[in-house]
């Protein structure tokens, strides 16, 4: 079996907390900053986030926040970053567990840990790698692009597929589409509605089944 590397994807525009914590007591600062957000955009959402809500909950100074951050964006985006961060780990090892044999098995365990980050990490259902942040003019490419294409990439090589241009774009849909309908199915429920889990699956399937075998016993 091939052995391959993941990396997590960058998102852009996260490298500008304005004083980098060297010292355990300013990093455990900037934690508590971005576990307050991460609370306050799970209870109302990212959109009506605010700095001085982000102080509040964290029991600091609008101050010590905008010692940090310049604005609410760069609080969101940090945040989106340290998503990437805590479920990149995980998100690897479920890609290259042995236990999947196939392509198919090992994109739905990594799919199935991104659900357990919906349901558990604070906030990351509205958020989740920033790229819903709307930030004009746009910058780089957006973080699920790359994310996507560390997958593709990985299981090109994990499991001697297609590597295609035509197959990199339709699996790049593959991800928009999943993230879409994951998004939607944690909408209202918190545990996720499993018809619009169950449709990402189907379009994985429908949109790579002209580069990539599905296994019979998993269409």
């Amino acid at each position: 079996m091939a052995q391959t590397h993941l990396e997590a994807p960058r998102v852009e525009g996260t490298a500008i907390i304005r004083n980098e914590p060297v010292q355990a007591r300013s990093a455990a600062r900037l934690t508590a900053l971005l576990d307050a957000a991460a609370h306050v955009v799970h209870e109302i959402g990212y959109e009506r986030l605010t700095t001085a809500m982000v102080a509040e909950r964290a029991g600091a100074s609008i101050g010590t926040v905008y010692r940090y951050f310049p604005d609410r964006i760069a609080v969101l985006q940090s945040l989106a970053a340290r998503n990437v961060e805590r479920t990149s780990g995980s998100t690897v090892a479920a890609l290259m567990d042995p236990a999947h044999t196939d392509w198919f098995s090992a994109l739905g365990a990594v799919f199935d840990d991104i659900k357990v980050a919906y349901r558990d990490e604070p906030g990351f259902a509205s958020l989740r790698y920033g790229d819903v942040l709307d930030l004009r003019p746009a910058t780089g490419s957006p973080a699920m692009q790359g994310f996507a294409d560390g997958l593709f990439d990985a299981l090109v090589t994990r499991f001697d597929l297609d590597g295609s241009d035509a197959a990199r774009l339709a699996f790049s849909a593959v991800v928009v589409a999943t993230d879409a309908l994951t998004a939607r199915a944690f909408t209202r429920d918190p545990e996720g509605d499993e018809d619009y889990l169950l449709a990402g699956v189907a379009t994985a399937s429908a949109l790579m089944s002209p580069f990539w075998p599905t296994p019979v016993n998993s269409a």
